[in-house]
């Protein structure tokens, strides 16, 4: 693993914020890095506001798709709220249909099924639609590219309502109003949002178009939290302010679905990083083994007993979730190794009998493991459908670009998208994407990186800096946990192997007369260079460690050398 250490931030910046804040140097060097310079940034930075939320009128079409609504809603009509299987798809169509909910009885849900009907704004939802009576549709993180779905929708006159965040092509859909904040002709000022934030901002300029305050709309705010945090967006601008608000709502007055998932862990306050690692998967899993709708219906859920019942259902998925993918992926491992494809650029595999629900996982621990470029075939119906995960820096999107003429479609992002192809194609595609991979990435990108924010001594370390780094929080992409480095560090002498198999590495860490407890998971085949006082280089972060009542910072380690 390669530390990169962030370049030194301007000292007479740095000294001036110490000197107006009151901070440390370290605490200031840390802000600069997040773009925070100024006294006045500062406190933006550490007293998010619902003010700070921006004007949703900013956004393209806004006015067209509340003025729809509006009329919709006016004239009693049907509407349906359509949105993507994954978790960003179905928190957004959760929160959305909870908002009309209150509004009409004539709304009905609609999510795709993974497997009969595939990703984004599907023909048999549309005609669904019809034959119920729809009029207008409201289209949750999908849409953008669905030209001739919208098309054929306007045929039986269904009026349509996109709200996307995925990068548009040339052209967008022929819809009432199209909202995505990356369309080339919206000035909407953060292009950053995740699909359930679009669709906050449409139920914001609804309350705002009455004379409403976006105070109003706090409860919706849970569900906007879960959807940034498992959708990795940046964890800049709204998406922090909304993150910060979504998170008190799920500490203090979490919907009945939410409280029913968070009853399985026993802590006493949910962060991004639970919300990213415990909450979002389950959700995900109602969709990846059974069916969206499961975590529909556990998000909207009012009655508490049966969102426990709910929630203990998508418990079993996740947990029959994770052996299957597994499953796969040690398969997926077999199959590199036997086609000697380890020292390759990328990473292309396939087998018929994958479960399509689950080689996005996949694809992401198979990146993770040869930290290569990676794309996961399986075959659905008479074409081949794939999950593609990219490594940091390496521009994945670009890439399918390049190979689009070898695809019958493709969608997503710099870092993760999924395509379909045909079954002749493979060898085609595989043999393209490995040269345009081979030709773009660079050395470095084929190497995992660790940044590394700042090298403190332990002495640095007080609970005063620990307090003020908490207030950093929430973390996310573009605001990530501080790592730190500290040279010449040394176990006292107790370290050891912990965890059923020894994976994990335990030490007391010294250096500047100052000791803490450290954890490294999956460190533990470490041990050996930590003995005899052997001086060490370690990167890390803080935590607050609880045992037996006892509070203490600890390390966290990252890694060392």
């Amino acid at each position: 693993m390669i530390w990169q250490l962030h370049s030194p931030t301007d000292s007479e910046m740095t000294n001036q914020l110490m000197t107006d804040l009151g901070v440390s140097q370290s605490i200031a060097a840390l802000l600069i890095q997040r773009g925070v310079r100024t006294f006045k940034q500062a406190k933006t930075f550490f007293r998010p506001s619902l003010e700070q939320l921006h004007d949703p009128m900013l956004m393209a079409d806004m006015t067209k798709a509340v003025k729809r609504i509006k009329l919709a809603l006016d004239n009693d009509e049907f509407i349906m709220v359509f949105g993507d299987y994954d978790v960003d798809g179905t928190t957004a169509v959760a929160l959305m249909a909870t908002y009309l909910s209150n509004r009409t009885d004539k709304l009905t849900t609609y999510i795709p099924d993974r497997y009969s009907e595939g990703y984004g704004l599907s023909l048999q939802g549309i005609d669904f639609a019809a034959d119920n009576d729809i009029s207008l549709m409201i289209v949750l993180d999908c849409g953008i590219k669905a030209i001739n779905e919208v098309s054929y929708a306007k045929t039986l006159g269904i009026d349509i309502i996109i709200c996307d965040h995925h990068t548009p092509a040339e052209t967008i859909p022929d819809a009432i109003a199209v909202l995505d904040p990356k369309r080339p002709d919206c000035n909407y000022p953060f292009k950053d949002l995740c699909g359930c934030g679009v669709g906050f901002k449409l139920i914001q300029g609804i309350e705002q178009s009455e004379g409403h305050s976006v105070e109003s709309l706090m409860p919706y705010l849970d569900l906007v939290a879960v959807s940034i945090g498992a959708d990795m967006v940046s964890m800049t601008d709204e998406n922090r302010v909304m993150t910060y608000f979504g998170l008190q709502q799920i500490n203090t007055r979490p919907r009945p679905g939410l409280k029913a998932l968070m009853s399985h862990f026993d802590l006493d306050e949910f962060r991004n990083s639970d919300v990213v690692f415990k909450i979002a998967p389950r959700i995900n899993a109602a969709g990846r083994m059974e069916h969206g709708n499961f975590a529909v219906a556990l998000l909207m859920a009012q009655d508490e007993q049966l969102a426990r019942q709910l929630a203990d259902k998508i418990e079993t998925y996740n947990t029959d979730r994770r052996e299957l993918d597994q499953g796969i992926t040690n398969e997926a491992l077999a199959q590199i190794q036997s086609n000697h494809e380890v020292n390759q650029f990328s990473t292309v595999v396939y087998n018929p009998n994958w479960l399509k629900g689950v080689i996005g996982i996949v694809a992401s621990r198979l990146t993770e493991t040869h930290y290569r470029p990676t794309v996961v075939f399986t075959k659905s119906g008479d074409h081949l459908v794939a999950s593609a995960r990219s490594v940091k820096g390496y521009d994945l999107y670009s890439t399918l670009e390049a190979c689009s003429d070898t695809m019958i479609q493709f969608g997503g992002h710099k870092y993760a998208a999924g395509l379909t192809i045909r079954e002749d194609q493979y060898d085609n595609f595989k043999e393209r994407f490995e040269k345009e991979v081979a030709s773009r990435i660079t050395k470095d990108q084929l190497l995992p990186t660790l940044h590394i924010d700042l090298e403190l001594d332990f002495s640095d370390i007080t609970p005063k800096f620990y307090r003020i780094l908490e207030q950093f929080a929430p973390f996310g992409p573009d605001n990530m946990t501080p790592v730190f480095m500290t040279q010449s560090a040394v176990d006292s002498g107790f370290g050891k192997q912990v965890g059923v198999n020894g994976d994990h590495l335990k030490l007391n860490l010294q250096q500047s007369g100052k000791l803490f407890s450290a954890i490294g998971f999956g460190l533990g085949d470490r041990l050996d260079r930590t003995q005899n006082n052997a001086p060490i280089d370690v990167a890390y972060t803080i935590e607050m460690n609880e045992w037996n009542g006892n509070k203490n910072l600890q390390l966290k380690l990252r890694d060392l050398k």
